[in-house]
C-alpha cells in the first residue's frame, strides 16, 4: 500500500491538493496528515480527490469543531484523530503525532512499524532503533505549505517500507 504523508499545510489548500494528486496519480491509497492543517477549509480540495484522509491538530489547532463537523459530513474519507492517531494501513502499525520528539519517542518503544511526525518543516526520515532490538521508521515529511522551508510531501511505500521526498516545486525525489 501506497500512502502520501503530508505535514504544516498552514491553510494552503491548494499546496496539500497538488500533493495529495500527485500521490493519487503515483498510486496513493490513503493520506496522513501530520497537523497545523489549521482551518477545515484547508482540506475540502484534498478531499474531492477520493482518498481517505487521516489528520492530527498539531499545535496550530484552528477550529476542531468544523473538523469533526467535516469529518462527519465526509461520507467516511475524513478520519480526525485529535492531537495523535494510532492507524493500521497495509498492515502495518503507524502512530502519527505533530511533534518530532514525541515522535521518536514512540519510535523507541517497538510498538509501532511506522511513526510520522511534523511540525520542524524540515524533511526528515530515518531508521530508530527500539527497545525491543529492532527499528522503527520515523518520517516527517517537511511542510507542504512551503513556509520557511521548500513545500514537501512523502510518497510512502509500506509493504517496502520505503519513503520518497517529492518536492512541490520541482518534479525531483530523494529516495531512502
Amino acid at each position: 500500500m501506497n500512502v502520501c504523508i503530508v505535514s504544516d499545510s498552514h491553510d494552503r489548500a491548494d499546496a496539500l491538493a497538488r500533493a495529495v494528486r500527485k500521490a493519487k496519480a503515483e498510486g496513493a491509497q490513503a493520506v496522513i496528515h501530520c497537523g497545523d492543517v489549521i482551518g477545515a477549509q484547508t482540506l475540502k480540495a484534498a478531499l474531492l480527490l477520493g482518498l481517505p484522509l487521516h489528520v492530527i491538530h498539531g499545535n496550530n489547532v484552528g477550529d476542531p469543531m468544523m473538523l469533526h463537523a467535516l469529518a462527519r459530513a465526509s461520507a467516511g474519507l475524513l478520519h480526525y484523530h485529535g492531537p495523535d492517531a494510532r492507524l493500521e494501513l497495509g498492515g502495518r502499525r503507524i502512530f502519527v503525532v505533530h511533534y518530532p520528539d514525541y515522535g521518536y519517542a514512540m519510535a523507541c518503544t517497538g510498538d509501532w512499524d511506522l511513526v510520522c511526525c511534523g511540525h520542524s518543516h524540515r524533511f526528515e526520515t530515518r531508521s530508530v532503533a527500539n527497545v525491543r532490538g529492532g527499528t522503527t521508521w520515523l518520517v516527517n515529511p517537511g511542510t507542504v505549505a512551503g513556509l520557511a522551508a521548500p513545500g514537501t510531501w512523502v510518497l510512502g511505500d509500506l509493504a517496502a517500507m520505503r519513503f520518497e521526498c517529492r518536492s512541490l516545486e520541482a518534479e525531483h525525489s530523494t529516495f531512502v
